[in-house]
Order: structure tokens, then sequence, then C-alpha cells
């Protein structure tokens, strides 16, 4: 093969193959459209109507694997015109002409897809580090099994990581021969904002700068902003560290649930943002004294308090590691609903005092009980922390709501002869667990691992996501053997 053959392969490789995804899909999907594919999931004796109904289904699955193609074809096409237009250009002669050269190059990308600029220098930047540094998630979006959403969150987290981060971070998501894979459904099948927030996490616990100098740096970018919007609106924020976050939005939420009612018109969302202007504004010239701003909230701070922040008195829980606890590692402690924090946090709220601090070990196996038959209905406070463990969160595909709002609720029901242990209990949120009780979506058995997966009306299953425990950091003076035997003691 001649030199010029050879980098002509190397070129077109990757878009030959990614032309070759991108016609199976469209030959399937020809296919389905033209003769409806009948579901063994509803068999040969269901009605016309919904057979097709299951081949609509079936089309809007292989529509996604269409679009994640094409997007891996249009990121193999957007690097290879992006290289040949450097060798066509030639060496610079300097670095304002290069810097010349890279804009033109970002113009006329822009000018062909009829998008911005600021659109195509993402886009090319996002190219590139498919093609040279992240091989798994480009083949998988080259294969229908990831979105471009997906490609886009994982090229985002791996952008900070060393080269050898970036490949442990896409491994552990999409390679299922990995020492430790992620546990659950694969990454496509989660939504978009689940990926990205179990990314996050894998990458905060291996970033290879310490979780605690980070923090200590996003500390100090703390602020409130206020942007003015229409209608006589305007957006108040705050960039705070995560449990103060997450501790007010829980003492917003918990009152603002006590609020409720068959009188109370107004929704949860609308209920939370009174009661921070109620917090915020009011004084106790208002009438308003300890107490009196509504259930779970102590009224305003007193002058003395202004400008610090309280340690959170809200149902806030935070899994800590128990030697980081003990300040011997400096593994990350993890707040539920958010991921990662620094081990100094979780160690303050213990020495504050915390009112709903649940400290539980990495691998929390003493303390709840697991299984207390049919002796009693009612589930035990720990059997329910056990739960907020376990799922984290509602475990319905694609909720996001977190363990703080969701309900206990009996897999195989109690009047069936269902038990009260953690293999028949999920904790679905309010909406899902209406969802389960007035339509044919179903869960599945649980484990004391792994939360009930879901079946939908037309019998697809989907897998549940679950939590990416990981073993515990051990110090170098301390080994897991001799630990083990402190622990029998």
């Amino acid at each position: 093969m001649e030199s010029g053959e050879a980098f002509d392969y190397g070129v077109n490789a990757g878009i030959r193959a990614a032309v070759a995804a991108l016609r199976q899909s469209a030959a399937a999907l020809e296919l389905l459209l033209s003769c409806p594919v009948t579901s063994p999931a509803l068999g040969h004796d269901s009605d016309p109507a919904r057979l097709l109904a299951d081949a609509c289904l079936d089309g809007l699955s292989e529509v996604a694997r269409v679009e994640s193609r094409a997007a891996a074809l249009k990121v193999h096409l957007t690097a290879e015109y992006v290289r040949l237009a450097e060798v066509v250009a030639g060496i610079s002669s300097s670095p304002q002409e290069c810097t010349a050269r890279e804009m033109g190059t970002v113009a006329e990308i822009a000018g062909v897809l009829t998008v911005s600029e600021r659109s195509a220098a993402a886009l090319i930047c996002e190219a590139l580090s498919l093609t040279t540094s992240l091989p798994l998630t480009l083949g998988a979006l080259r294969a229908g099994k990831v979105s471009w959403q997906h490609a886009r969150i994982m090229v985002d987290e791996a952008s900070s990581l060393s080269p050898a981060g970036a490949t442990a971070l896409e491994s552990h998501f999409l390679d299922p021969d990995d020492s430790s894979p992620a546990r659950g459904c694969y990454a496509g099948e989660l939504v978009p904002g689940r990926f990205r927030a179990k990314a996050r996490t894998w990458h905060e616990r291996h970033h290879p700068d310490s979780i605690e100098a980070r923090h200590t740096r996003g500390a100090a970018d703390r602020r409130v902003e206020f942007h003015p919007d229409r209608d006589g609106m305007a957006w108040l924020s705050a960039y705070l560290p995560a449990v103060e976050a997450a501790g007010i939005f829980d003492r917003l939420t918990s009152a603002s649930r006590a609020l409720q009612g068959p009188d109370e018109p107004r929704t949860l969302a609308q209920l939370r943002a009174d009661v921070a202007v109620t917090l915020l504004l009011a004084d106790r010239s208002d009438g308003y004294v300890d107490g009196d701003a509504g259930p779970g909230i102590e009224g305003t701070a007193s002058a003395s308090t202004i400008g610090r922040a309280p340690v959170p008195r809200a149902q806030v829980l935070v899994t800590v590691p128990v030697l980081s606890l003990l300040g011997l590692t400096d593994e990350p402690a993890t707040l539920d609903g958010f991921g990662p924090i620094p081990p100094s946090t979780a160690r303050r709220l213990v020495a504050d005092g915390a009112d709903s601090f649940y400290r539980v070990l990495v691998d929390p196996r003493d303390g709840a009980p697991l299984e207390i038959g049919r002796t009693s209905y009612r589930i035990p406070k720990a059997m329910r922390q056990w739960l907020r463990l376990r799922d984290a969160k509602c475990s319905f595909p694609g909720c996001n709501n977190s363990s703080l709002v969701t309900e206990a609720d009996h897999l195989l029901a109690w009047a069936n002869g269902g038990t009260t242990g953690i293999s028949n209990l999920g904790q679905p949120c309010r909406k899902h667990h209406r969802l389960r009780h007035t339509t044919a979506w179903q869960p599945t058995s649980a484990t004391p691992q792994k939360p009930p997966e879901w079946v939908s009306p037309t019998g697809r299953r989907y897998r549940s996501e679950q939590q990416d425990w990981e073993p515990p950091l051990w110090p170098d003076f301390l080994s897991p053997f001799s630990g083990a035997l402190l622990t029998k003691r």
C-alpha cells in the first residue's frame, strides 16, 4: 500500500464505519415503516391497534439510534475536516496566522451547519476529543448505544482528567469487562441528567486533586446573583457549598409540604418560593417569632448570626467512610441527592450535632433490620434509611426526585402476602407511586443491594439505576486485614 493510500484509509476509516452504521439504522427503520413488527411481549393474538402502537415504539427506538449514528458521522466529518484544513494550509508562519486559520475553520463549519460560531467551536472541541482520547464513547455513539448528549457529558467530565483518568472514566461506564464497571443499567439507558450525576460522582472520587482543595477554591466563589426576567419577574440564585444548599432546599420543602392541604391552591414549587420570601424578608416587627413562620422553620436569623452559615437542621443523609470520619483518609463523603463532598464537611456536621445526620459506613451492614417478615406492616425508620441508601432516589426510569421526597411502597402488596422486608420494598416518588397504582406500570422484585426494575404496559423492561459503591480507602499504616481485626473487637 502506498503512503498516500494509507493516509487516505486512515482518514476515511472512521467515516466509512459511521456511514455503514447509519445505513444499518436507516434499513431497519425502513423495514419498520413498511411492515410493523409484532412485539414478542404482546404475542400474536393481540389486536392490530396494539401491534401498531408497539411498532411505533420500536420505530422511536430506532430513530434514537439513527440520531446517535448521525451524530457520530458528524463528529468524524468535523474532526477530519479540521485536520485536513491544517494539512492544506501548511505550517503557520506566526501565532497570529495560526489564530486566523482557526477562526476561519470555525466560521466555515458554522456556515455549513447554520449554527453560531460558538456552537461550531464547541463541536470542533468535542469532535477532536472524541476521536483522539475517547474511543469507547465514540464507538458507543456510532453503534447507537448512547446519545449525543451522553457523549458530550463524557467529554465534559473527562476534560479535567489526565489521559489515564479519561480512559478509566469511559471504561467504567462503557466497558463491561472493566475491573469495576458501573452497576445497574447501561450508560445509554440513563437519561442524560442522571448520567451526568453518576459521571460527576466518579469524576469527584477519582480526580487527581484533593476534593478538599477543590472545595476550598469553589467556596471562595460563593455568591448570590440577581437576574431580571420578563413579566415583572426575576431570578435570585445562590452558589453555595452543597451541604448548605441541600439543607436550605430541604427546609423549604419540608415547610411547604406541611402547608399543603385540600384548601391550599398553591403548588409545591409556589409554596417553596413563598416560604423563602417569608424567611428572607420577614423580621420580628412583622409578627414572626421562632416557630411562627411555618412548620419546620425557626423564624429569621438574629443580628448576631447574619452572614454566618448555620449547620443545616434538615433531613439530609450523609454517608461517610468510617476511616474518613476518623480523619485517617481523605476519602469523600456522599451527600444524598448530590454526590461527593469533602470529608471535612461531614466531620463538621458530626461535631456540630446536625439533628438529622445519619452516619453510615460505605458497606452499611449493621444496624438495619433487613427483614421482619409479616409481623408488621409498618416500615421501621432504620429500614427506610436503608432504602434511601440503596436507591438514593426514585427508582422509576429517568426520575431525578431524591430520597427526601419518596414514599416506601410494598412491591408485592401486603394484602397479597407481601412481607415488610428490604427485598419487597421500593421508594417511588409521589408521582410514580400514583402511576404504579393507577396504570399497568409495575415494579419488579428487588434485593438488599438493587432497587426494583420497572415493566411498562407494553411489556418493555427498564433496568434500574444503582449506586456505584466503591471499597473504602485504607491509610498506609493500616491494612484491611488489621482493620478487620479491629472491627471484630
